[in-house]
């Protein structure tokens, strides 16, 4: 897989439906051998489509971080597929890994993981010199992004100038400025108080209502809430699938290039 494929969007299936974001097909992932072998997934099957919001919930040690992690692609399954945006990665090398990590996966984290002497405007651009976007780009796509997350007047700042749910819609807005098919968001929440909170789930619900799919790993029921289908995750197996709301339309490429200056 080259790096302009890594960047390509979803193709219609044989049956002329759009592939999923996520299809993942019967993945297990165990640690360790003998009896001390852990079963961390057992055989978990799950399609995203685009424009959903998903909430993937369980208890400690439900499997849930191992599934952000495989979904993330900064882990393997032990078996079993996983198709995301319509490629295989299962059979990816290291450096192909780190182009669908870049290009198709926006990671929103509970720590935040800006860089502290950095202002927010220099943290949004980031992903994008990874990609090797050229600078006036970068600038118009992250001034866009910050506009998004209602940040556009703290660009200047640095994250020890912002409070914690500025500085998770920073991170927000780095997700978002290389167009990613996924928003993957681990505990968004986490380290919020409850006024965040409701300011960084109105940011998922406005950008999941302009088409963009989200997958959020969460253990509290109040996030979950926010989205449109709600995965239940019990010792690596999935116990429940409820769907609330039919997945938001997809937002045209055109307007998702507008929303980012209109450079790619």
């Amino acid at each position: 897989m080259t790096a302009r494929h890594a960047g390509r969007r979803p193709v219609p299936t044989e049956t002329g439906r759009p592939c999923p974001v996520l299809d993942v097909r019967r993945l297990s992932k165990s640690y360790g051998d003998g009896s001390a072998r852990v079963r961390a997934l057992r055989e978990v099957s799950l399609e995203v489509e685009a424009g959903d919001f998903v909430a993937i919930m369980g208890s400690s040690g439900s499997g849930k971080s191992t599934l952000m992690n495989i979904l993330g692609c900064l882990d393997v399954p032990t078996s079993g597929r996983y198709l995301l945006d319509g490629t295989d990665v299962s059979g990816l090398d290291e450096y192909q890994l780190s182009l669908v990590r870049n290009r198709r996966i926006g990671f929103v984290f509970q720590s935040f993981n800006l860089i502290p002497r950095t202002s927010a405007l220099a943290n949004v651009e980031l992903p994008m010199a990874y990609a090797g976007v050229s600078r006036a780009a970068r600038r118009s796509r992250a001034v866009a992004a910050l506009e998004m997350v209602g940040l556009a007047d703290r660009a200047a700042h640095r994250p020890n100038e912002l409070s914690g749910g500025q500085q998770q819609r920073a991170a927000v807005a780095r997700a978002l400025v290389t167009s990613p098919a996924l928003i993957l968001a681990d505990e968004p929440t986490g380290n919020l108080d409850s006024r965040s909170t409701e300011d960084v789930l109105d940011v998922f619900s406005q950008l999941n209502g302009v088409g963009r799919t989200i997958v959020l790993i969460t253990h509290e029921d109040e996030v979950a809430a926010r989205a449109r289908r709600v995965v239940r995750l019990v010792d690596g197996e999935i116990v429940q699938d409820l769907r609330t709301a039919p997945p938001a339309g997809a937002a045209h490429p055109g307007d998702q290039d507008a929303a980012h200056g209109g450079a790619r």
